[in-house]
């Protein structure tokens, strides 16, 4: 009993020691810009162990006044309209996408007992910009339980301990824009041949629409959903304001 009470201590203790660990990285973050994040370092491995050596990596710091302000518009217009608003997370969106996913996992499960081909059911996370950054900063891929709860956790550390501006700035320069493209400097020069700072108000909205699934639509660039939305989110880059 004393053993099983001690591995229980040293579980606690190790379980405190790393939400410790997250709570001062993030706070460091106020002062310091990481120099890359778990996500990041996950895809270049992947990317390393199939290409090699020469895999690149491209991504360049650059401060929150010289990217683009109509990229920032654009993001928050496509990702996350209620950015300047909330604490973080959007309960109610957590809720949808909870309902939408179950009814999609359902029809999966009905095609399947009738004999059909069903297609894995696409799932989506209702997730903030401030969740996309602390499961991109500090955690892993995996879908569990348990890692969106320490997901929720962070999410608030993040809005407590940072503002949305310094949240928005590093979401900016670490987010994926496509197979080895991190952050917005580097996704300018890769596929408009320009600075973060000169993009046009097409360019930004268009980067933002690719922002769920960046490897994808550099794949596809014409595509007509790509084209579509891009209409759509420089229709709406006006009305929102900036942190």
């Amino acid at each position: 009993m004393r053993a099983a009470l001690r591995w229980i201590g040293c579980l606690l203790l190790a379980g405190f020691a790393l939400q410790l660990f997250f709570v001062l990285r993030i706070a460091a973050m106020a002062l310091i810009d990481p120099q890359s994040t778990a996500f990041q370092r996950s895809e270049m491995w992947q990317i390393a162990r199939r290409d090699g050596a020469e895999a690149g990596w491209r991504q360049q710091w650059v401060p929150y006044d010289q990217i683009s302000d109509l990229l920032k518009r654009a993001v928050i217009a496509s990702e996350d309209a209620g950015f300047g608003e909330h604490g973080g997370v959007e309960w109610d969106a957590i809720e949808k996408a909870r309902e939408r996913n179950a009814k999609a996992e359902a029809r999966a499960a009905r095609a399947e007992a009738l004999g059909r081909t069903a297609a894995e059911p696409k799932l989506r996370g209702g997730s903030t910009i401030t969740q996309q950054l602390a499961k991109n900063l500090l955690l892993s891929g995996e879908r569990t339980l348990l890692r969106k709860g320490q997901e929720l956790m962070l999410t608030l550390v993040l809005e407590a301990l940072l503002d949305k501006r310094r949240i928005l700035e590093i979401y900016l320069n670490n987010v994926e824009w496509g197979e080895g493209v991190f952050g917005a400097e580097a996704a300018a020069q890769h596929y408009f041949r320009k600075s973060a700072s000169r993009l046009s108000a097409q360019e930004a909205a268009r980067l933002a629409v690719m922002l769920p699934s960046p490897k994808f639509y550099e794949k596809r660039p014409r595509s007509p959903y790509l084209n579509g939305r891009t209409a759509t989110i420089a229709a709406r880059m006006g009305a929102v304001s900036l942190p």
